[in-house]
């Protein structure tokens, strides 16, 4: 073997060895953007289509995640879990009287929630992001709330939007109470009677949004509060 077949073959295993790093590097990539797609959900989605680069947003969601880690988080107490429904009850039934003053009793009273659980409260943007590594689907309808909630102050938010927000807060207070039972299901959420005071059956953010008379919606049993999702 003469010398140039040696660097031929020594340039042909280079280039080899740094296409299979390339394709590795590839694949690993991917499978960290599915695994964080998969986490964030819709606030993958958002992130990335609000970035420059792609690169920035997944960069970005890592830092979300590493500063969650370090958010010393407690569950609720049984009392404070009780306490809180009945709070939330109360916003339902006032809902039938006078709905802007329902939906901004319900933001304050998510706020509540959250303080108690351990959540950095001062600025809405980060309780976001911090909700949304272990609550992506809930976090997206808590930002549509605070749009519609928005909306009513500037005078250009009807009932309906009103009654969304509201059951979109539901959705929020169930997770954040997060009474399931060992299959992972939701089995009391913070709306377990609705503004009427019967059990609903109607989903958060279902085909309608309300149970009987004017009230937003009752829980649904089938209802993954934890990830936002239907079990």
């Amino acid at each position: 073997m003469n010398q140039l077949t040696t660097i031929i073959i020594v340039a042909v295993v280079v280039i080899v060895v740094a296409a299979i790093a390339v394709v590795v590097a590839m694949q690993q990539r991917k499978r960290h953007s599915e695994k964080l797609r998969e986490q964030f959900g819709p606030e993958y989605e958002r992130t990335v289509r609000d970035a420059d680069d792609p690169r920035d947003a997944e960069k970005a969601l890592e830092e979300r995640r590493k500063r969650h880690r370090k958010l010393e988080l407690r569950d609720l107490e049984a009392g404070e879990r009780e306490q809180y429904r009945a709070r939330w009850n109360h916003v339902q039934q006032a809902f039938v009287d006078d709905p802007g003053s329902a939906v901004n009793d319900a933001d304050r009273l998510v706020a509540e929630i959250m303080s108690a659980r351990g959540y950095p409260v001062d600025d809405f943007e980060q309780r976001a992001e911090d909700l949304s590594v272990e609550y992506p689907v809930v976090t997206q309808r808590y930002r549509e709330a605070l749009t519609i909630s928005h909306a009513h102050s500037a005078g250009r938010a009807g009932t309906e939007d009103l009654r969304q927000a509201v059951t979109s807060y539901r959705a929020l207070v169930d997770a954040l109470l997060d009474d399931r039972d060992g299959g992972g299901r939701h089995t009391t959420g913070a709306g377990g009677t609705n503004a009427g005071g019967t059990n609903g059956a109607v989903a958060p953010g279902g085909p309608t949004g309300q149970g009987d008379a004017d009230g937003p919606g009752g829980a649904d049993p089938g209802y993954d509060t934890r990830r936002g999702t239907r079990a």
